[in-house]
């Protein structure tokens, strides 16, 4: 796919200075979380284009600029967001942050927008491909998981869209939700690309769960902050719904190679062990017996990505030059522990005479 937006996470507004794309007037923004990883980004670019932003997180201080002003609560404590938000009055939410330790209900996340209902011109809520539940080639129309389903994190983020769109229904609450697959980037929290750079350099054989034919997608870190900003200045994106990720699913083995040719190694030993046999090894997608990076073994969802093309002018990043840009910052700062091996080396030991050597190129 060509790509016409290769973007940085340096160089990812439309203008330079305090001008604004598209004649957009310097807002108040507020940025429920703003700390981690797309927060980040998302705060360093509302603030050089000169709008006036606030973010709401747990901690006392921030590592922005004394510009960016700091409001102190709780996200799942409504009493502790009115409190912090007093009489402030906003433009725009960005409602981004979730609490992986306990969950953030579609309850929790419908009091906040009601705190903020007819005070707002936009409320831009970061939701997830997960809420599709499962599935592949989703459209933003389709259906998202039910009520019931048994994962919580899927639940939560299908629940609160349905709570957001339905108070949108009664009130023209105007919101906005963005269903990103698994973000990339530098500064990625997660031990996901650095996993498998680790293990590159380590010369490491590089373990597939069963043949590596899960498909997984992507998103730039900075093409999903564009888009996010690009939705704010957007009359047309009130009451939708947007897809954001790279046109194309990879697989799990085409992954790996992609991960070794931007860190120019040489092709690794790909050894293909049935992911039955991780698990009940004691193997976990989520650590912290990882054996192909953080939460990156989960079954397929894959999204089509052709509205935001036609409303928003989205265009993606391409997969490698993303991926070189991430690299040379995982170089630079290497924030993860030292990496163990040690269940790695268990797994080939037990199950690698067995194994299936995988070639190490694809085909197509």
């Amino acid at each position: 796919m060509k790509n016409s937006s290769h973007i940085s996470a340096s160089n990812i507004t439309t203008n330079s200075g305090n001008s604004h794309a598209g004649g957009v007037p310097p807002m108040k923004i507020l940025i429920i979380g703003g700390t981690a990883f797309i927060g980040k980004l998302l705060v360093t670019e509302l603030a050089r284009s000169g709008h006036e932003v606030s973010i709401l997180h747990r901690k006392s201080r921030h590592s922005f600029s004394k510009k960016v002003r700091n409001l102190v609560a709780n996200r799942n404590e409504i009493e502790t967001v009115r409190k912090a938000v007093g009489k402030t009055r906003f433009d725009a939410i960005f409602d981004i942050a979730y609490d992986w330790e306990h969950g953030t209900t579609a309850s929790q996340v419908e009091a906040t927008a009601l705190l903020f209902d007819g005070h707002v011109s936009r409320y831009i809520f970061m939701s997830s491909v997960a809420a599709y539940g499962d599935g592949l080639n989703h459209h933003e129309g389709d259906a998202l998981a039910p009520d019931d389903h048994p994962d919580a994190y899927v639940r939560n983020k299908a629940m609160s869209e349905r709570s957001l769109f339905r108070l949108h229904q009664r009130t023209g609450f105007p919101i906005v939700t963005l269903r990103p697959p698994y973000v990339y980037g530098p500064g990625n929290p997660f031990y996901r690309e650095a996993f498998f750079w680790d293990r590159f350099r380590a010369g490491r054989k590089i373990i597939l769960p069963s043949d590596g034919h899960r498909l997984m997608q992507f998103v730039y870190v900075s093409d999903l902050v564009k888009l996010a900003i690009r939705v704010l200045e957007s009359r047309n994106a009130i009451g939708h719904a947007f897809n954001a990720a790279n046109a194309r699913a990879l697989t799990q083995h085409e992954v790996v190679l992609e991960f070794a040719r931007a860190a120019a190694a040489k092709e690794p030993e790909l050894v293909s062990i049935p992911r039955d046999r991780i698990l009940q090894a004691g193997g976990s997608p989520f650590g912290p017996k990882l054996y192909f990076g953080y939460y990156f073994d989960l079954p397929a969802i894959t999204q089509v990505i052709t509205k935001a093309q036609r409303m928003l002018a989205y265009h993606p990043t391409d997969f490698p030059i993303g991926l070189k840009e991430t690299y040379k910052a995982y170089l630079k700062h290497r924030n993860f522990p030292k990496p163990d091996f040690a269940f790695e080396d268990e797994l080939i030991g037990r199950f690698g005479k067995d194994a299936v050597k995988i070639p190490k190129t694809v085909n197509g």
